[in-house]
């Protein structure tokens, strides 16, 4: 009875313990990450959320079987939900929407029947087509920097120029659901409609929808005059790629992909589409091959704010990468 008593309460010790340094990496964290609450209730309810974050974190790190690894970030208090609703936003639009910016898209796609003529790797920041990683905050308008860093890209391709251009713009006057959620296409059809985008310094990012605050005769950075769908096919989405920087859809959902911070991501993860990245490059490395991907969620998350995914998974691709894919055409 004596060796049960003792050995209960070394484990009460061991969890008070662990709990009291999970509360200090929680105070270390909110202060790195500025974040403050209302009242002792939230704060005490943004703990409970961060100890389950971080033990997940811990635990997926312990177990040391995977190609890519985990950290604390600032979603770390964030309910799952919480995250997905603030910070993704990709969504198909009514029949109706996608009408209109069907009439912009080019309805042919070519592409080699082998792999034979693509390049092993490319990576369109080394060719300086990349501008540095922008952060929707917590606006689900992932979409649009989705579309407005392909455009970035092939306008460096095609005149030399790299220009970081607005968000703001298409967030403001495209008509659509804005933070709420919506589609690359939809982004670059508004910007064919527009005849342009302008630059950010013109239109800075606010973080969410305001009035629209720009003319069609107002200076312009940066045009495109159709844009084109990718089938779903990582061969084909591969030989896009190379081509120029390809905007795609893929689910989110998984925390490993929110707590990301280095490696080849493999999943889980499921086909539900919900977030809008920029692919600006592909290549292999010891963990395998994989998608070299530029993110909207600031330069603190992930590799600098990219991630590499894995590459030819088969199918629609890790995450469904390879589903809902496109690129401007300049």
């Amino acid at each position: 009875m004596l060796i049960i008593m003792v050995t209960w309460a070394s484990l009460v010790m061991s969890r008070t313990l662990h709990e009291d340094s999970i509360s200090a990496k929680h105070e270390l964290w909110m202060a790195q990450s500025a974040r403050t609450y209302k009242n002792q209730a939230e704060k005490a309810m943004r703990f409970k959320i961060f100890k389950k974050n971080f033990r997940f974190i811990e635990k997926f790190n312990r177990e040391g079987n995977q190609t890519y690894k985990l950290s604390l970030n600032e979603f770390a208090d964030l309910t799952d939900e919480e995250f997905i609703a603030s910070h993704t936003g990709y969504k198909m639009p009514t029949r109706n929407i996608s009408n209109q910016s069907q009439s912009y898209a080019n309805n042919w796609f070519g592409y080699p029947d082998s792999r034979r003529g693509l390049p092993r790797s490319i990576d369109w920041r080394a060719r300086g087509a990349v501008t540095p990683v922008k952060n929707q905050g917590s606006c689900g308008c992932c979409w649009i920097f989705s579309a407005v860093a392909a455009v970035e890209g092939i306008t460096k391709i095609r005149t030399g120029r790299l220009i970081s251009l607005s968000e703001q713009q298409v967030l403001d006057c495209s008509g659509s659901r804005g933070c709420y959620g919506g589609w690359m296409d939809d982004a670059f059809s508004y910007i064919i409609r527009s005849q342009g985008l302008t630059d950010e310094r013109v239109y800075p990012y606010q973080r969410r929808e305001g009035y629209c605050n720009w003319q069609r005769g107002a200076m312009k950075a940066a045009r495109i005059r159709s844009y084109q769908d990718v089938p779903t096919s990582e061969l084909a989405l591969r030989y896009a790629v190379s081509r120029q920087p390809v905007s795609v859809a893929i689910d989110a959902s998984s925390p490993g992909f929110r707590y990301y911070s280095g490696g080849v991501f493999a999943g889980p993860c499921g086909n539900n589409l919900n977030h809008a990245v920029t692919i600006v490059g592909y290549g292999s490395s010891n963990e395998g091959p994989y998608w070299l991907i530029k993110n909207s969620w600031g330069q603190n998350w992930g590799e600098g704010g990219f991630i590499r995914m894995r590459r030819d998974v088969g199918g629609a691709g890790l995450c469904g990468i390879a589903r809902k894919a496109s690129y401007p055409i300049a």
